[in-house]
């Protein structure tokens, strides 16, 4: 089976980045609640998640407005000092600029769904070059319109974006949330990222038809011209 068009998730698949967002929430979590967050509530309520669903769950209500705003830029200000402060690792994941070029220069359809919001989308585009690879106007995000992952409507708008149908595609992701919102929206296959020790448990998510470790092992033969 072959594939028209490829998205991808981007923190902990492109960008290889939880350390940095685990310490972010984690203050986060202690601020809030006055508790640290543990491995399976990271699992299930922090990675792909929106930070509105985030910051509900660590506070046990629903903030809005300019509280739900200044709670985010709190967060997301202590994370991209840590990206800034930490360059040997604010980079794009082994393997994923080589896959870039290739599906650029192939001209295959491609975009990101993320949970990121707008200001961190800036932030990466800026530090990292995005749109050497994506048209931008084209990426998902968490800007409030949509409901987020585990919801399928990124991951059905990203395919939309890019002229094709849901199944027609090929997603990247690394979280539960994120397998669950790609498998709602009829994604053709999914990859699951992650490392090694992980690949039992990704294989066992629903939807997750190949995992790798990396994007040097991406079987690009799952892509139409490749």
């Amino acid at each position: 089976m072959k594939y028209k068009g490829i998205i991808f998730d981007f923190n902990g698949v492109l960008l290889w980045d939880a350390p940095f967002h685990v310490q972010a929430w984690q203050a986060t979590a202690l601020r809030l609640r006055g508790s640290p967050l543990s491995d399976n509530e990271f699992s299930i309520h922090v990675h792909g998640r929106t930070n509105s669903h985030i910051l509900c769950y660590l506070s046990d209500r629903t903030p809005q407005g300019q509280e739900l705003l200044e709670l985010i830029q709190i967060k997301e200000s202590m994370y991209r000092d840590l990206c800034l402060k930490n360059p040997e690792m604010f980079v794009l994941s082994p393997g994923a600029e080589a896959l870039l070029d290739f599906v650029s220069s192939k001209d295959i359809p491609r975009t990101i769904a993320t949970a990121s919001e707008k200001t961190n989308l800036d932030f990466f585009t800026q530090h990292l070059g995005l749109d050497k690879w994506f048209d931008l106007q084209r990426i998902v995000y968490d800007d409030g319109a949509l409901p987020g992952k585990p919801a399928p409507d990124m991951y059905a708008k990203a395919a939309g974006n890019i002229g094709l149908l849901p199944h027609e595609c090929v997603v990247v992701e690394d979280a539960i949330s994120g397998f669950q919102s790609a498998h709602a929206a009829n994604i053709g296959h999914i990859v699951g990222i992650g490392p090694l020790e992980t690949h039992n448990r990704l294989l066992g998510c629903q939807g997750v038809s190949t995992v790798i470790e990396s994007f040097e092992q991406f079987p690009r033969e799952l892509l139409v011209n490749a």
